[in-house]
């Protein structure tokens, strides 16, 4: 049985909302400039809605928009919750959970990642097309309900390779540099150091970051179809490591937006019913 905190936030949402959404967002840091493009109807502050977390991280405003993107209903998460932050995987994952009791169909993620492959420049783009797990938790663990999905999920394609091919055509269309690759996710807070990076890029990941990956398991758990992309802002390369500060992160991500924004909002668009 799904726990009654659930319903008290689903109840608290819909009696704010006109429409119910089809697409799911999740704004990344430094990657929130995707919300100017849509036409907003509700707003709710996450501190208002009943279970929900309250963001902590710099940039991350931790609102729930619903409105329209194009022909499509959505509702975006302009600020995440990290595990870093001292959440549980439950806590980092309740909004997703929420989505699809909304009704959405589809998961759109962003995120901020270190560089961990050679051909990669700061500001590039990577189409994520599968990733490696490595936080010490998983948001599965413990007790299972059924009505979630099943208790052993497939990730056999963690994001729909539909969508994939699709944002290459979109990049190469747009001349935006964009890269297909894995991410690899991590607990974080600290920067890795070169010789993680050295061994997370051994594993097979182009890129590493301390997101996306929780939210990506329970959506697919719960039949979401998902699409993810990540922003270079600093790069874990042999020769290429330097200090990183906060400011320069979001700086690259900000560079980087305008070509992201044009991929995830031309990809909702052509999605069908």
């Amino acid at each position: 049985m799904i726990p009654s905190k659930y319903f008290e936030a689903l109840d608290f949402i819909k009696k704010r909302i006109s429409d119910s959404p089809e697409i799911g967002i999740i704004l990344g840091t430094g990657l929130g400039d995707l919300a100017k493009e849509i036409d907003i109807k509700s707003e709710i502050s996450y501190s208002d809605i009943p279970h929900f977390q309250v963001s902590t991280v710099e940039f991350h405003e931790g609102r729930l928009l619903f409105g329209t993107l194009g022909n499509k209903q959505v509702v975006a998460m302009n600020g995440r919750f990290h595990y870093y932050e001292g959440y549980n995987m439950e806590q980092v994952t309740f909004p997703v959970r929420i989505m699809k009791l909304l009704g959405i169909t589809h998961l759109f993620i962003s995120n901020a990642s270190g560089g961990l492959n050679s051909a990669q420049e700061i500001s590039d783009l990577l189409i994520m097309k599968d990733h490696i797990n490595l936080f010490p938790d998983s948001p599965l663990r413990g007790e299972h309900n059924e009505e979630f999905g099943p208790r052993f999920p497939d990730m056999s394609e963690p994001y729909n390779r539909d969508l994939i091919a699709k944002a290459v055509d979109i990049a190469k269309r747009l001349a935006i540099r964009a890269h297909v690759g894995v991410y690899a996710g991590v607990a974080g807070p600290a920067l890795e150091t070169p010789a993680e990076y050295e061994y997370i890029r051994r594993l097979g990941a182009d890129a590493v970051g301390m997101s996306t990956i929780p939210e990506n398991i329970v959506a697919r758990q719960m039949g979401i179809d998902c699409f993810a992309i990540s922003v270079i802002t600093d790069l874990g390369i042999e020769g290429k490591i330097k200090k990183v500060t906060v400011e320069e992160v979001i700086a690259a991500a900000k560079t980087a937006e305008p070509g992201m924004t044009k991929i995830m909002k031309e990809l909702i668009q052509g999605i069908q019913a």
